[in-house]
């Protein structure tokens, strides 16, 4: 008995059909989606965490000027036990923040991924069919 072999195959090698253009065409474009939503998604992160620091640096420097103006110990425990505490609550914010947009991202990610798989299997049936 003779093996079947597919539509212009030789050996180990075989010419490309229409279907495998189509099927390569499709992983390229994945591929290339998978690549800028991971851009997009690092560049959101760089964008919130520049921000986050900017205003930290910020709080710095007033932390710094509200040091120099006391004038008693009293003022400047005070002046920095604020600062602590201010920066506590703002680092738990910004936690949460990037906890939610790492959320989002994951979400957009699986909602793209279920919607390649989905078509991927519409595809395969459709040549089952034909």
């Amino acid at each position: 008995m003779q093996a079947h072999l597919e539509p212009f195959q030789f050996g180990i090698l075989s010419l490309p059909t229409a279907q495998n253009a189509q099927n390569a065409q499709k992983l390229i474009l994945a591929a290339a989606f998978l690549q800028a939503h991971t851009f997009k998604a690092m560049m959101r992160y760089q964008i919130e965490t520049l921000s986050f620091l900017k205003h930290r640096c910020e709080q710095d420097v007033r932390l710094a000027e509200d040091l120099i103006d006391g004038s008693d110990f009293k003022d400047a425990f005070d002046v920095f036990a604020n600062f602590l505490q201010n920066a506590t609550s703002q680092y738990a914010t910004e936690a949460g923040k990037v906890a939610a947009l790492t959320s989002k991202l994951v979400s957009e990610t699986a909602r793209r991924v279920r919607k390649e798989a989905e078509t991927a299997i519409e595809d395969m049936a459709a040549k089952t069919v034909a």
